[in-house]
């Protein structure tokens, strides 16, 4: 981190997210939180606030923490048809420079990957099995580029009270890249039982 650069963050939010010291730290933190359900796009100010958070706002909370910590903050999107998309954060190790992530996820297979994929490609195909759709369909299609976050330091993103929905925005126009041939996804079997129930454990729900 550059010598005063709180990229506008106090300072106990600074030390808070300092304390995390590794990218698996960060994962902790994320794991810990209770999975919302809201239709909101928080800052990572306003994560670690509330200490709650859905897929979106926990990989921009994750870039955020990982850029107070030394790392580029970098987010990728996971594409998905006839099902939602899903936002991770990047990083690199710094020994070999293999690829990990870091994600909030409602399915649990869908969290954190070890830097060990040699590949951004490799390391989006390690969701494809655990990315799956409330029928059953396995729904991961294409993946985006790397989006470095400083883009979107003149809007304040990781302070803002307002919503960051405008990362969200950019994401739909950056191009993404096929992970399966069309002709392979008309042949793709659905999860058996077990496999789904696992990937739901302890799936947050709204309430009637």
């Amino acid at each position: 981190m550059k010598n005063n650069d709180s990229w506008g963050l106090t300072p106990a939010e600074l030390r808070k997210l300092r304390g995390l010291k590794t990218p698996h730290g960060i994962q902790r933190m994320l794991d810990d939180m209770p999975y919302h359900l809201e239709d909101s796009a928080w800052s990572p100010r306003r994560v670690l606030r509330e200490n709650t958070s859905h897929c979106y706002e926990g990989a921009l909370f994750a870039a955020a923490a990982l850029r107070v910590i030394g790392y580029p903050p970098l987010i990728l999107d996971l594409e998905a048809e006839h099902d939602t998309d899903h936002v991770i954060a990047l990083y690199r190790n710094s020994n070999d420079g293999h690829w990990g992530a870091l994600a909030k996820s409602n399915y649990t297979g869908c969290r954190y990957r070890e830097p060990v994929y040699r590949s951004l490609r490799e390391l989006a195909l390690s969701y494809f099995d655990t990315y799956f759709n409330l029928r059953g369909e396995r729904t991961l299609r294409t993946f985006s580029r790397p989006v470095h976050m400083r883009r979107f330091d003149s809007l304040q993103w990781m302070i803002s009270e307002q919503p960051v929905w405008f990362v969200a925005e950019y994401l739909l126009t950056i191009s993404h890249y096929p992970l399966i041939t069309r002709a392979q996804a008309k042949r793709l079997h659905r999860l058996d039982g077990r496999s789904f129930r696992a990937g739901c454990l302890e799936r947050a729900e709204k309430k009637l």
